[in-house]
């Protein structure tokens, strides 16, 4: 059975990540992960994640390790790449980000923001909990996830 893992960005593994795409439907939904990678080379706050399934990356995700807007650590990419989609690899991946956050210090609630035409991201949310209250920033809505 394959298994999902998470494995930081490295030297090894940077340039496959950056060739993953998702659907163009979903496309205009997402920055490039070479985007969020060079972000992350500048923000250092930033966590990037290459996600596994078995030993194929199949995903990228990245948050921040730093307290921000609404006093909630942010969710900044979830993706998976369009020939891994549906197995709910991306569900188990966000699972284990969020385990991640929630041992960070002061975490009491975790927030992500996406377009709310974005109904993918829209499903994987609710299912793992996050609410809309209402909050929004720019074109994107912001939903969240209160730490036990």
């Amino acid at each position: 059975m394959n298994t999902v893992t998470l494995v930081e960005i490295n030297e090894d593994n940077w340039y496959t990540c950056c060739q993953l795409q998702v659907s163009a439907a979903q496309a205009a939904f997402l920055e490039p992960n070479a985007i969020s990678i060079l972000q992350a080379k500048f923000q250092l706050t930033l966590r990037p994640y290459a996600i596994y399934y078995g030993d194929e990356m199949a995903g990228f995700l990245m948050y921040n390790t730093e307290l921000e807007e609404l006093d909630g650590y942010w969710v900044y990419r979830i993706m998976i790449d369009e020939r891994f989609q549906g197995r709910g690899i991306g569900k188990v991946a966000a699972k284990l980000m969020l385990a991640e956050i929630a041992a960070l210090p002061d975490a009491g609630k975790i927030v992500v923001g996406y377009h709310p035409t974005n109904e993918g991201a829209h499903h994987l949310y609710k299912s793992l909990g996050f609410v809309d209250e209402g909050h929004r920033f720019g074109k994107e809505m912001a939903v969240v996830k209160y730490i036990d």
